[in-house]
This record gives structure tokens, C-alpha cells and sequence, in this order.
């Protein structure tokens, strides 16, 4: 990934993070809890492929992961996010740019469905079974319905973000700047246009000389 992809993907994931683990835990709303980190994942992962949001899954779960008051083990939101930010990226436009809303919510709608199912999937494999004391049903439709509350919200911003931090300027200054030396390259060094300047002056050369020969036959005949 590149410098300024890694800059603005770390900052806004750690941004929605803590908005997360700040407010919107602490709503206290009925079963699952709006994931602010997921919609950001699914944003980036929307506009950098399915590479990008693979790493930004990994590297955004693994935070989560780390956050208090987590308390599963390390390295298990990390897995979810990391498939599900190679899913989402695979569904990224071809031209970059979405025609409709449709997409993007079909998007958060499996993936609200696919990270809780994913996660429980994962705390039964390891022993910790709280979602089934929870109610699975409850807690997947509460995050669908919370997460596509807040989808319109975060995942236009974060995808016009993320392009406008793709056309930086300063790559295609410098990209412009290189351009140009390489041509002032070619025309300092012994390449082919130096020869095609040194064969012109060659043919000058011999012309004049043909006119200077052309001019002293002339004067010998009227002599």
C-alpha cells in the first residue's frame, strides 16, 4: 500500500474506533452495538480492492481486538475484518465510481450478517458461547438494522475521502518533474537526437562546400 493509503486509512480507523468504543458503546442499545469500525473497513475496502481491505481489515480488527474493554481474545475480530474486508473489496467498481446506493448497502447488509455470524463462528471454535446466551436472531438483525442506519452517514464520506487522497497532486508533480528530466536526459546525453543534430550540420557543411566549388568552376570558365 502506498504512503498516503496507509496515513489516511490508520487515521480513520482509529478515529471510528475510538468513536466506537467512546459513544457508541455507550448507548446501551438493544442487542448488537453499531460498528463504526466495520463501516470504515467497507468504505476504504470499496475504493483500494480487496488487498487493501484485507490489510485494513487485519490492522483494524487487530486495534478492536487491543481496545478496552475488549474481552475475547486477540486476534479474533482481527480474522473477521480481515475476510471481510477482502470480500467487500472484490466488489469494488471497475470504473471506481458507484452508479447507485444499491451496492453499497447490499455490501453492509452482508457484511453486518457475515461479521456477526463469522465472530460467533470463531468465539464457539474457542470456547466462548455469548452470543448464544444473547440471542443470535436479535443480535443479527439489530446490527443490520443499526448498521445500515448509520451506513449512509460514513461510507459515502469515507469513499470520497479515500478517492480525492488517490488524485494527490503531488504524485503527478513529481511524476511530471521526472518526465522532464528524463527527456532533458536524453537530450544532454550521446543519443540518437545529438546524432541527427551532428548528421544536419554534416549535410550544411557539404552543401556550402558544393556552392563554394559550384562558384570557382564558374570563375575559371569566364577567365
Amino acid at each position: 500500500m502506498r504512503f498516503n493509503r496507509m496515513l489516511l486509512s490508520t487515521t480513520l480507523v482509529i478515529v471510528a474506533l475510538v468513536l466506537q468504543v467512546s459513544v457508541l458503546a455507550r448507548l446501551h442499545l438493544p442487542g448488537a452495538v453499531p460498528d463504526l469500525v466495520l463501516l470504515t473497513v467497507l468504505g476504504l475496502a470499496l475504493v483500494y480492492g480487496h488487498v487493501g481491505g484485507a490489510l485494513i481489515g487485519f490492522g483494524a480488527g487487530l486495534l478492536s481486538d487491543l481496545a478496552p474493554p475488549a474481552d475475547h481474545a486477540a486476534g479474533r475480530y482481527a480474522l473477521v475484518l480481515c475476510v471481510i474486508g477482502y470480500l467487500a473489496g472484490l466488489a469494488k467498481p471497475e470504473t471506481g465510481r458507484l452508479k447507485s446506493a444499491t451496492g453499497p448497502m447490499a455490501v453492509v447488509v452482508v457484511a453486518a450478517l457475515g461479521s456477526t455470524l463469522l465472530y460467533a463462528g470463531v468465539g464457539a471454535l474457542v470456547g466462548d458461547d455469548a452470543a448464544r446466551h444473547v440471542g443470535l436472531p436479535s443480535l443479527l438483525f439489530t446490527a443490520v438494522l443499526y448498521d445500515l442506519l448509520l451506513a449512509p452517514f460514513v461510507v459515502p464520506g469515507l469513499m470520497a475521502l479515500a478517492r480525492r487522497a488517490e488524485n494527490d497532486p503531488l504524485a503527478d508533480t513529481n511524476n511530471a518533474a521526472k518526465a522532464a528530466d528524463v527527456s532533458s536526459g536524453w537530450l544532454s546525453s550521446g543519443t540518437g537526437l545529438r546524432i541527427g543534430g551532428q548528421r544536419g550540420g554534416l549535410r550544411l557543411k557539404a552543401a556550402r562546400s558544393r556552392v563554394a566549388r559550384a562558384g570557382r568552376i564558374k570563375g575559371v570558365k569566364r577567365l
